[in-house]
């Protein structure tokens, strides 16, 4: 008899992704897609073919999970929070299900990040995770003992949109939020966080990527930007070490890709946390970009 294997889907502003797992966490099948992000339906009909690929590739039907941004909302079933706007109002694991013809797992992008790395990655072992997603959006995610905590509201990890703790007064009060609120920590650590803070410095308009590049040929400006985002993180970071106390801290997205950002991170963190000593773990992600399409797929990992 086939082994089950397990479909997980990344619903992305740019990109779809699928992956299949066997069991073991092996990938049997991996494909991407670029996101109709205005139509609902095409996200619909795109994830769908998708799966379809994946599934003639491997020859096995499988469990389907989808991590998407924002969460379903426990009163309505509907997505709310997306910063993928034309999902929100929608009953995207309904739909999908009715699809698909099979039941559909739909969980924040976040916290199937935390959920990959807490099962075979950075995380592994640990009992407490917190995964952190910086990227075009700021995101996290808590898993304890294996198991995604999305609480009540469905809303656990969101510390993206937390204000920005200790905010000095240049900071304050910070800039608009898509969420409708002032300084929230997304609108400091996300990609066009880190590009306005270097246009204050007198940079020209730059990406992630470039403002990195520039740092590590020794420009002031860029040098500054980095900084300046590094002591912004370590502020968020103890922030969450005061209320979930983590044993690893794993940083993802676009953003956790750049050496610079860890090298005395810890320290950092640990002035501003309220302990005489900071034990937790803050490391960079095992899975790469593939660690939300990974939990994704382990949402199901409970089943045979």
């Amino acid at each position: 008899m086939n082994e089950t294997i397990r479909i997980g889907v990344d619903l992305g502003g740019t990109k779809i992704e699928g992956v299949a797992l066997d069991c073991a966490g092996k990938i049997l099948a991996r494909r991407r897609i670029p996101t109709p992000a205005h139509d609902y339906d095409e996200i619909l009909r795109a994830i769908a073919a998708l799966i379809g690929d994946i599934e003639s590739e491997t020859g096995r039907r499988g469990l389907v999970g989808v991590g998407s941004p924002g969460s379903l909302s426990t009163h309505t079933g509907l997505i709310k929070g997306s910063n993928t706007q034309v999902v929100n109002g929608k009953p995207l694991d309904a739909d999908l299900s009715k699809l698909l013809g099979r039941p559909v797992r739909v969980e924040n992008d976040a916290n199937c990040f935390a959920l990959s790395e807490a099962v075979d990655g950075a995380g592994r072992g640990a009992r407490v995770v917190f995964g952190v997603i910086l990227g075009t959006g700021v995101g996290g995610g808590v898993v304890v003992n294996g198991e995604v905590v999305s609480g009540c509201n469905h809303i656990g990890g969101e510390w993206g949109h937390t204000p920005l703790p200790w905010m000095t007064r240049e900071e304050y009060p910070g800039a608009r939020c898509f969420c409708g609120h002032d300084g929230c920590i997304e609108t400091f650590l996300c990609g066009a966080g880190l590009a306005r803070e270097y246009r204050r410095r007198g940079g020209a308009d730059a990406r992630g990527q470039e403002i990195v590049a520039r740092a590590d040929g020794g420009e002031a400006e860029a040098l500054a930007t980095l900084d300046a985002y590094q002591d912004r993180l370590s502020r968020a970071l103890a922030m969450i070490v005061d209320i979930l106390d983590p044993d690893v801290i794993v940083l993802g997205g676009g953003l956790s890709n750049v050496p610079r950002l860890y090298e005395g991170l810890t320290a950092r963190v640990a002035a501003h946390a309220f302990t005489d000593a900071l034990d937790t773990k803050i490391l960079r992600n095992a899975h790469g970009d593939s660690g939300g399409v990974r939990g994704a797929a382990w949402l199901w990992r409970d089943e045979d």
